[in-house]
């Protein structure tokens, strides 16, 4: 007697929907940097990255098949020109694997906690090794080579101690208290993501070809800077350092390797995953004047997020995620037949 067949639930085939778009945008930007690379232990882990991408688009592909599930468009060889000009140097390339690693692991990691078939668990367990693999491979390399900048650090105290005062709180009025590690940890990576998000959006203004992308790109650059400059403004109060920034690495090219639809995609998601990390630092951070800057900057990207999808909406290039189905319509639809 053959098992039951489990189907897929929301939560599954959206994961999946959304590990494909990742991947698929991956592969474009792994090939285009594979072009250009010249040192060769970056370009071994571009291509142990292009290979591990490719089998997870293909592994994904083979679940929406057995679900009977369109498999979606993401991006292909049509949104990526791999023979043009360079427009990034090597040592960027490695710190963009380094960022887009860390990213793939919190999205495997989350997928592994929302699937409950076994199957899918399994594989993304596995995926969740793999690129553990390669953030290991990566950040090994980036600090051979010296150009990881280490997080501030912190001297250790004489004994353990317990907070005495509400004092540990505040931040808005009065002297406030130095940064705790765990929230110095989460100002710093950060600061690391949005640096990549100016140097991509330097780079992207050069090259993108509609006008109205090319301002929303501006747009999005002047946001990053205001963000690194507020969460430098914090460190200088305690005197801590601050990582470097990477756009010193993009080169003068005006031609665009990328579609302005992927450039978009890129933009979009590099957003929406700084917000969902501000969260993340905002659940855990205890001085009143952090919490609030966190709040007012997810504010700020959150809002910026909404005008891109808009535009992609406007441009025709937003893939509709996975949905529930429309049940108003399907009914207004059955009571317009019987009435005719």
């Amino acid at each position: 007697m053959e098992p039951t067949r489990i189907q897929l639930t929301a939560s599954e085939i959206s994961s999946l929907w959304t590990q494909y778009m990742f991947n698929s945008m991956s592969i474009c930007f792994i090939k285009y940097a594979l072009e250009h690379l010249e040192d060769q232990d970056i370009i071994e882990i571009y291509q142990f990255s292009l290979e591990l991408s490719e089998r997870h688009v293909q592994k994904a592909a083979e679940f929406f098949n057995g679900e009977d599930y369109p498999i979606p468009q993401g991006f292909t060889d049509q949104d990526v020109n791999i023979k043009a000009p360079r427009l990034f140097q090597d040592p960027f390339y490695l710190y963009y694997m380094y960022i887009m690693s860390l990213q793939g692991l919190t999205g495997y990691a989350l997928s592994v906690g929302t699937s409950i078939r076994a199957d899918l668990r399994k594989y993304y367990i596995e995926c969740n090794k793999e690129t553990m693999d390669l953030f290991e491979k990566t950040i090994d390399t980036m600090l051979t080579k010296g150009i990881y900048s280490r997080p501030p650090i912190i001297p250790a105290p004489e004994s353990v101690d317990f907070v005495k005062h509400q004092s540990f709180l505040t931040g808005w009025f009065g002297q406030r208290r130095p940064l705790t590690g765990m929230e110095i940890g989460d100002i710093t990576f950060n600061m690391n993501k949005m640096h990549m998000h100016v140097a991509l959006k330097v780079a992207f203004s050069q090259v993108v070809e509609s006008k109205k992308v090319r301002q929303f790109v501006k747009r999005g650059a002047e946001i990053s800077n205001k963000h690194i400059a507020a969460f430098e403004q914090v460190f200088r109060e305690d005197k801590l350092n601050s990582p470097i920034s990477w756009q010193s690495y993009v080169t003068n090219s005006t031609v665009s390797p990328f579609s302005d639809k992927w450039i978009m995609y890129q933009i979009l998601l590099s957003s929406q995953v700084a917000v969902a990390f501000y969260g993340s630092a905002l659940s855990v951070t205890n001085r009143r004047d952090l919490a609030e800057k966190y709040v007012g900057l997810s504010s700020e990207l959150i809002r910026f997020a909404e005008d891109g999808m808009n535009l992609m909406i406007e441009l025709g290039w937003l893939e509709e995620p996975p949905k529930a189905a429309d049940r108003r319509a399907l009914t207004q639809g059955k009571k317009e037949g019987i009435d005719g």
